[in-house]
């Protein structure tokens, strides 16, 4: 493991919001082509609403208002698929979402909101229009651009899906030719797209399916490149299990938590999950979790990593990979309401896929992929967007629960309580998963907690709540809900 390794300092004080730029906001100010389909139809396969750049430049209001402070982008490449994980030109935002210049707009609007944009990094597979797979399409074994792919025979059954594609393809997917990362053409080329983008200014990358590039020392000279243009930069993967490898100072900063994304499944939705939408998704299966079993796995996914990359995990309820965690839930608001407030309680950057913290739901892909629902205001749960943008306000408003340390209190039955604390301030948030109301004994001796002994329930008015004899707190959980208390901490100086 590296000694020094060290992860941006920004991303741990982060609220990532997640976005599909396809479905996110289309403006005015772009001419678009005709045969789109309509904003308000269900998402299909192969089809474009016509989602763009500048339709996030002209929302970023909202989302400062919600609390956002950066931004993750599902590819914007050239590229002919909805979701633009086919990349035609690395070097060319898609001309549908603005181009290079709508980008310009949007990475310089962003930043001077505070706010940092993550692109999506495809470069495990390119697309058939990549202009070197092109070119063996065009010119067979006579290409000088043949070692960049991994041919097995001519003529390339590029188009014709008869025949499995006689050509190393993501999952033998013939759309998604696989790079032959063992060219030293290959990988330069690829480091140099990290770099060059790195100088436009974005802020990092989330790096697609990095386990399927198995060329030793790739991602380490990736990392090295990158941060040589911009040390701050984010460097996250996209990684469903266990990711020790990946987290020792020599990769990547941090992961997408689907595991964390799991346990918040099992015991906030617990038996309500559906599980026609989870099984065979990466982080399948989902068992059923009571409040023990659910402090276990979330400590465990403390432990298992550096600090550093703890600090710096991408924490997510879904994503456009998966259902929509409301829809898992099967519309239980209070599981999403809950597992949100986790989130912003727990450590490593929440990140929020767009449209939940209005009540979005969708199912497996396309589904998850629905457009924002700008112009019916009527169809937002605003009752779920308030609750996130109190949560997101109370994760802001106290560093304690950005970098301050980490304890579980109590975990029985449905009841699961935990504390964060620094110098100055103590949290606990007590969740009650449970359809019955609790009443629990929480054990505070082990906190630093200040002579007063006390602690003030942040959203409710009312009276301190006295730490009683043996150090115990004595809490009331009102069912399918939370609390969050807040204490003077006895660090000062």
């Amino acid at each position: 493991m590296n000694d020094t390794f060290t992860t941006p300092d920004w991303v741990k004080d982060a609220i990532f919001y997640q976005i599909f730029p396809d479905r996110f906001a289309r403006s005015d100010r772009l001419p678009k082509p005709p045969h789109l389909e309509s904003w308000d139809a269900p998402p299909t396969v192969h089809g474009f609403k016509g989602g763009d750049l500048l339709g996030i430049v002209e929302r970023l209001d909202y989302l400062q208002d919600l609390g956002i402070t950066a931004i993750y982008l599902n590819p914007i490449f050239q590229s002919t698929a909805n979701h633009r994980y086919h990349t035609f030109d690395y070097w060319q935002v898609d001309p549908l979402l603005g181009g290079n210049e709508a980008f310009r707009e949007l990475l310089d609007a962003a930043h001077a909101r505070g706010i940092r944009i993550v692109l999506d990094g495809v470069f495990n597979h390119a697309s058939r229009g990549f202009f070197q797979f092109n070119h063996i399409l065009e010119n067979g074994p006579a290409s000088p651009y043949l070692d960049w792919f991994i041919v097995r025979g001519f003529p390339l059954h590029a188009y014709d899906e008869r025949h499995p594609p006689n050509y190393a393809a993501w999952w033998n997917l013939h759309a998604l030719p696989k790079f032959n990362h063992d060219n030293p053409e290959v990988r330069e080329f690829l480091w140099q797209v990290g770099e060059h983008w790195t100088r436009e200014g974005i802020d990092g990358w989330r790096l697609d399916v990095p386990g399927e590039i198995t060329t030793p020392g790739f991602w380490e000279e990736f990392r090295r490149r990158v941060k040589a243009v911009n040390p701050e930069a984010y460097l996250v993967g996209e990684i469903w299990h266990d990711a020790d490898e990946w987290l020792r100072g020599d990769r990547f900063d941090g992961v997408m938590n689907y595991q964390l994304t799991r346990a918040c499944l099992g015991f906030f939705v617990g038996e309500r999950v559906d599980h026609a939408l989870v099984d065979g998704v990466g982080y399948a299966p989902v068992p059923v979790m009571d409040a023990a079993a659910f402090a276990s796995e979330v400590e465990s996914l403390l432990k298992r990593y550096p600090q550093e990359a703890v600090l710096a995990q991408l924490n997510l309820l879904d994503s456009h990979d998966t259902a929509r965690f409301l829809t898992i839930a099967r519309g239980d608001v209070t599981a999403l309401k809950l597992a949100a407030l986790f989130l912003m309680v727990y450590p490593g950057a929440p990140c929020i896929y767009y449209g939940d913290e209005i009540g979005m739901e969708g199912g497996r892909d396309p589904d998850s992929r629905r457009a924002f629902p700008w112009d019916k205001p009527e169809s937002w749960n605003t009752d779920v967007l308030a609750w996130f943008k109190q949560c997101i306000a109370l994760r802001k408003s106290y560093p304690a629960l950005r970098r301050g340390a980490y304890r579980t209190l109590y975990a029985a039955g449905s009841v699961f309580v935990c504390a964060r604390h620094d110098q100055r301030d103590l949290i606990v948030a007590a969740f009650n998963a449970g359809s019955q109301p609790a009443r629990v004994a929480v054990d505070v001796s082990a906190l630093p907690l200040s002579a007063e002994g006390a602690f003030c329930d942040v959203w409710r008015d009312g009276p301190p709540l006295p730490v009683g004899p043996q150090q115990r707190l004595h809490l009331d959980v009102p069912p399918r809900s939370a609390r969050v208390l807040w204490a003077d901490a006895a660090l000062h100086g």
